[in-house]
C-alpha cells in the first residue's frame, strides 16, 4: 500500500496532473510541489492552450506554490515531476531554491543533467520514481501523434 507521506503517492499526484495535459492534447508532464506532507501546488504543461513555450508543468506549479506561501522561495518544499526538469525549468528551480526534486522519467536529449549546474547546491535529487508509467504515457502520447 501506498503511504500518503512517500515518493510514489506523491508522483502518483503527478502522474494524474499528467493525464490532464494528455486529454488536452499537450505533453503529458505532472507536477505537484508538496510541503510538510500536504500538496500546495499543482500544475501541468499548458505550452498549446497558452501559447507559451514556458507555461511547462514545473513552471505551473511554482508559481501556484509561491501565490499559496505568498513568497517566491520553496526551500522546505518537494517537487515531484512526471519528467526531468528540462534546462529551463531546472533554472527557475534554482531561484525558487526548492529543497528537492523528485522525478519520474529520464529526459536525455533535453533534461537538465547535461548541465547538472543549474540546481541550487542545496537541492536533493531523487530520480526513477514511478519511471515506467511516466515513460510509457509519454510513449503513448507520442505514438498517438504518428
Amino acid at each position: 500500500m501506498i503511504s500518503p507521506f512517500d515518493d510514489e503517492f506523491y508522483m502518483k499526484k503527478a502522474l494524474e496532473q499528467a493525464a490532464q495535459a494528455y486529454d488536452l492534447g499537450e505533453v503529458p508532464v505532472g507536477a505537484v510541489v508538496v510541503m510538510n506532507h500536504q500538496i500546495i501546488a499543482r500544475g501541468y504543461n499548458l505550452t498549446e492552450q497558452l501559447n507559451d513555450v514556458t507555461a511547462h508543468a514545473e513552471m505551473q506549479a511554482f508559481t501556484a506554490a509561491a501565490n499559496f506561501l505568498g513568497g517566491k522561495y520553496l526551500q522546505k518544499c518537494t517537487l515531484y515531476v512526471t519528467l526531468e526538469p528540462c534546462q529551463m525549468c531546472a533554472g527557475a528551480s534554482y531561484w525558487t531554491q526548492i529543497g528537492k526534486i523528485v522525478y519520474g522519467a529520464s529526459d536525455r536529449k533535453r533534461g537538465y543533467a547535461n548541465l547538472n549546474t543549474l540546481l541550487h547546491p542545496k537541492t536533493e535529487v531523487v530520480s526513477g520514481v514511478r519511471e515506467k508509467e511516466c515513460s510509457q504515457l509519454l510513449k503513448d502520447f507520442f505514438s498517438s501523434k504518428r
